[in-house]
């Protein structure tokens, strides 16, 4: 089974809210808090996405409202970007996580909990239609742009995708936040609004 099962109809982003909503294609409903579905306007020239939504985003209930959400609005506001102006969203729709004492930790989604939620994307990818994709770390870049597509060696270059005129692949801002020290974290921080500022300049063309 797959979120395709769970597939409204007639496609909008308010129909496929409602119902993702009550998707039971993979077991990371039993876990999650509720689903986090993507955030923005039909239209918008510009779809972000990530991997999964992470702890604040599971409580909620929006995507990219946690520490790294509030450092890739900081970055779109230096690449020149509105976050208004941008379609956020995941692959995956619910947080997977396992307890380590209080806290609920961040593990990643395996390939068949990905392919099982790609339809929700995929259906907000065609409802947006974006001009400009951008893939947030790996595991968003492989689902959308392929398994030959590496992070480090393909940022920031144009790629192609059936899902957009151009798409392009770049770090997840939580792996900035991961940085081992100050200088580490300056440094990759400004590689991103960098990267960020490639896919600015390829919404204005």
């Amino acid at each position: 089974m797959t979120a395709a099962d769970y597939l409204p109809p007639r496609l909008s982003l308010k129909a496929l809210r409602e119902a993702a909503a009550g998707c039971r294609a993979c077991p990371l409903w039993l876990t999650g808090t509720q689903t986090v579905f993507g955030e923005g306007r039909k239209g918008a020239g510009l779809f972000l996405v990530g991997e999964q939504p992470g702890d604040r985003e599971d409580e909620a209930g929006r995507p990219f409202v946690g520490p790294a959400g509030r450092l890739l609005d900081e970055a779109l506001a230096e690449a020149g970007i509105e976050r208004d102006d941008a379609y956020l969203t995941n692959v995956v729709k619910h947080f997977k996580w396992e307890p380590r004492g209080k806290r609920r930790i961040h593990q990643k989604p395996n390939a068949s909990e990905i392919a099982a939620c790609r339809p929700w994307v995929e259906g907000e990818l065609a409802v947006v239609s974006p001009r400009v994709l951008v893939c947030l770390g790996a595991t968003a870049a492989r689902a959308l742009l392929g398994r030959s597509v590496r992070v480090t060696r393909d940022r920031g270059q144009p790629l192609e995708s059936p899902y957009a005129p151009v798409a392009f692949a770049t770090v997840h801002p939580s792996s900035i936040l991961r940085a081992p020290d100050d200088e580490s974290r300056r440094r990759e921080r400004e590689l991103f609004v960098d990267d960020l500022r490639v896919a600015a300049a390829a919404l204005e063309r």
